[in-house]
């Protein structure tokens, strides 16, 4: 037991729940901004504008997501080079097998696949050869077994997650709200998460909402410590920033989670918000406006995943646009400070508890 606890110190291969759960999860989210996600974007934009070749650099972005995914893990296990190379056809493969739950397969193969490349890197002198084999065959071979199982899991359970939303639209929506934006805020990665749950429809118009007030909400009630710095920081960055002073003080987390659970069935309820765009979307509130974008683009060009699920495209009314603003945007701001302001009466929250580092 020693040696191997001594074999896999040398080798980098550390197996606990932050470097699965957290740094892959989050780099994995990373490689699906860098490929789908902006691929989706610039593909909307050109079919708008009538460019083909915009829509044909958003097409080729949107291909490779699953290697992007799979280098983005690597990197984020600290894999040898030839082992980070080697994942791009990793990942390719366990993305085309798992189908509509590809996100979630890639995960798992590649983080299988990366921590053998890495116990057999450099351990020959022919590594040339070895290294890039023992991945490539463990990752594409454990693809072909297992991704389409993992793929239709993942699949079900998010369709399971979108069924109960439009059969229960108010308890769903605070649900999906409430949880998606606590995971935004958590230092886990609720855009992956959405990505593998293959989280779109009102489902994803929810977490929209739960997303946008936690980021929102944050930024705004915390502006008298922060400034404009703080405001963008968290408002167009990630409510993650404010982890250490929730450690400290978890009452200052009442007013972005209620906020959401006001929001989300505002959002499924009264607007029937959706989020057709990739599902990534879904979990990205308002980072970069992705959350709105991804609104955006689902009205135009829904992705495969919600059509898959019945989603066709619209022509948004001044309602739809009335609904996305207030929910992302009008709402957070109004009801995250008003709440607070009622908690630090109450004299749960005090001067410079939301105050970043």
């Amino acid at each position: 037991m020693d040696k191997l606890k001594a074999f896999l110190a040398r080798k980098n291969i550390v197996i606990s729940a932050r470097r699965y759960g957290i740094d892959a999860l989050g780099a994995m989210a990373q490689g699906l901004f860098c490929s789908l996600l902006i691929g989706t974007i610039l593909k909307t934009l050109g079919q708008q504008l009538g460019w083909a070749l915009l829509v044909d650099i958003g097409a080729y972005a949107m291909a490779v997501s699953g290697p992007a995914m799979a280098v983005a893990i690597g990197y984020a296990l600290q894999a040898d080079p030839m082992v980070l190379f080697s994942l791009a056809a990793v990942g390719w493969s366990a993305n085309a097998e798992g189908g509509a739950g590809g996100p979630l397969a890639v995960l798992i193969i590649a983080i299988v696949a990366a921590e053998c490349g890495k116990a057999v890197s450099k351990e020959t002198r022919i590594d040339i050869l070895v290294t890039p084999a023992v991945t490539i065959f463990i990752g594409v071979a454990l693809a072909k077994l297992i991704a389409p199982p993992i793929g239709s899991a993942a699949s079900a359970f998010g369709l399971v997650i979108d069924r109960a939303t439009k059969l229960q639209p108010f308890w769903m929506g605070i649900a999906v709200s409430v949880l998606v934006g606590v995971a935004l805020t958590l230092p886990i990665s609720s855009a992956a998460i959405c990505s593998v749950l293959g989280l779109t429809g009102l489902a994803g118009g929810a977490a929209v909402a739960g997303c946008c007030a936690q980021m929102v909400g944050f930024a705004v009630m915390s502006f008298k410590e922060n400034s404009w710095g703080g405001l963008i920081s968290q408002g167009l960055g990630t409510s993650m920033l404010q982890m250490p002073n929730i450690v400290r003080n978890p009452r200052i987390w009442i007013a972005p989670t209620l906020t959401a659970a006001i929001t989300g069935p505002i959002a499924t309820c009264v607007f029937g918000l959706e989020m057709n765009g990739a599902p990534i979307n879904s979990g990205m509130g308002t980072c970069g406006l992705c959350g709105q974008i991804g609104v955006w683009t689902g009205w135009l060009a829904p992705s495969e995943i919600a059509v898959s699920k019945g989603a066709v495209p619209i022509i948004p009314t001044a309602f739809d646009w009335i609904g996305l603003i207030l929910i992302c945007f009008i709402l957070p701001v109004v009801l995250a400070p008003a709440i607070n302001a009622l908690c630090r009466r109450l004299g749960w929250v005090h001067d410079g508890d939301l105050k970043l580092s």
